[in-house]
């Protein structure tokens, strides 16, 4: 009579120095025989406490494939996966209190393969929030941005007052809706970074000069201009976010345009998925989708010719968070002399500069758990295919990608905006 499996039970572990079976000799460790593991016997406490949060219930969907660590940016220079986090919070690691919380740049690119739909964009910011709200874990550089933001309107600790100060060097004319006094076709939201970091200033005096030339009817805020608050609320803050929705809302609505236009990734996810939850109603493009529209105008102003390789990085925000992959190549090859190279990790599978989710301020905190940072990472594969000019079009990857360029020694690297270089053209 055939014996049910859950009647067998396997002694202890055996193992025989020398064992011949039907001539053939399998002495060995692996002829090692060993009782059934008791996974059953796994605290899953701390699992549960994530997937009871609303957000966090796709982490218990994970089966293990582990598809997300081929992809993970974070793991390819440390030890980090949506899987690895499943097996941890399964063996009793407590996420709420562990450094992996904030290690996360919510890339998407998990997501993108993962069969289960395990959503670390939800997963992440739950924890994180109630992280946030507990006030034991929370970096104290991310704290901080937290701090400047809510303080002054935006992450650097900046005055307000200021942050139309950058029109001053323009050289053309910058119109503030305060004082234009009627209706524009393009609100222009330049964004924090643009307003007030140095490398920022000179893509959004770019900006400036290419939308005169093009005869766009635009205006910008000034003052009135807060920070759109999606990475603070990807990094948990999420009342932060609310505060800073509320009062960008109020500004816009006290003005008639036709359509927005923001310089950065972040401010366009923010505007076209988050706020219209919030009750705001416009419609709102990334800059390099805005410019694609006038390319017939533009190329015959782009005279001066750029002959230098240059290799674009994909945005995560622009591309797999929002689906743009098209409009930066197309002006790129706009500009006579470039010869524009892709990158392998690219377009759907762009790597990630580590500045999303709140990574922007978290370099200090990323470098204690990773071999590199991933902006270094970065670097060194456009150096890797020889390009002269590394192109982007978020404000945070000017900065972080010229410091990791200097770090790892790739200082013929140049990184640029792709509005420096359409306006390098322009002005020959």
């Amino acid at each position: 009579m055939a014996v049910g499996l859950d009647k067998v039970k396997p002694e202890a572990i055996t193992e025989d120095k020398h064992l011949v079976v039907q001539g053939m000799d399998i002495s060995g460790h692996w002829n090692r025989m060993f009782e059934q593991r008791v996974s059953w016997d796994y605290d899953v406490d701390n699992l549960d406490r994530v997937t009871d949060l609303p957000g966090g219930e796709s982490l218990a969907w994970c089966y293990g494939c582990a598809k997300c660590t081929a992809v993970c940016p974070v793991d390819i220079v440390g030890d980090y996966s949506p899987r690895k986090i499943h097996r941890k919070t399964q063996m009793g690691v407590d996420l709420f209190n562990s450094d992996d919380l904030w290690l996360c740049t919510t890339c998407m690119n998990c997501l993108r393969v993962c069969p289960k739909e395990v959503n670390m964009i939800q997963i992440m910011p739950a924890v994180r929030e109630q992280a946030v709200l507990e006030g034991t874990t929370v970096p104290p550089e991310l704290q901080k941005a937290f701090e400047d933001t809510a303080k002054h309107g935006n992450p650097l600790g900046q005055p307000q007052r200021k942050r139309a100060d950058w029109t001053k060097k323009v050289g053309v004319p910058v119109s503030i809706m305060k004082d234009l006094g009627r209706p524009v076709d393009i609100l222009w939201y330049v964004g924090s970074y643009p307003s007030y970091h140095p490398r920022g200033n000179d893509a959004a005096c770019a900006a400036a000069r290419i939308f005169n030339s093009l005869g766009v009817d635009f205006g910008i805020l000034g003052v009135e201009e807060k920070d759109d608050g999606d990475s603070q609320r990807l990094a948990g803050e999420k009342g932060l976010f609310e505060m800073l929705a509320e009062q960008n809302i109020a500004a816009f609505s006290k003005y008639e345009f036709s359509r927005m236009v923001v310089t950065g990734p972040h401010e366009f996810n923010a505007f076209k998925n988050e706020y219209p939850k919030l009750g705001a109603d416009f419609k709102v493009l990334h800059y390099t989708r805005f410019l694609v529209e006038h390319l017939d105008k533009l190329k015959p102003m782009l005279k001066k010719p750029i002959n230098l390789k240059v290799t674009f990085h994909d945005p995560c925000y622009l591309g797999r968070h929002n689906g743009e992959y098209d409009a930066p190549r197309q002006l790129l090859r706009a500009i006579p002399g470039v010869e524009l190279v892709e990158m392998g990790r690219c377009r759907e599978n762009g790597y990630c500069c580590g500045g999303g989710g709140g990574g922007m301020w978290l370099d200090s905190f990323t470098k204690e758990h990773t071999t590199m940072r991933l902006s270094e990472r970065r670097v060194r594969e456009a150096a890797e295919y020889g390009a002269d000019v590394l192109a982007v079009c978020c404000p945070f990857e000017v900065s972080r990608f010229e410091d990791a360029a200097k770090s790892t020694g790739n200082d013929e690297l140049m990184v640029r905006d792709i509005l420096e270089l359409l306006d390098e053209s322009m002005r020959g």
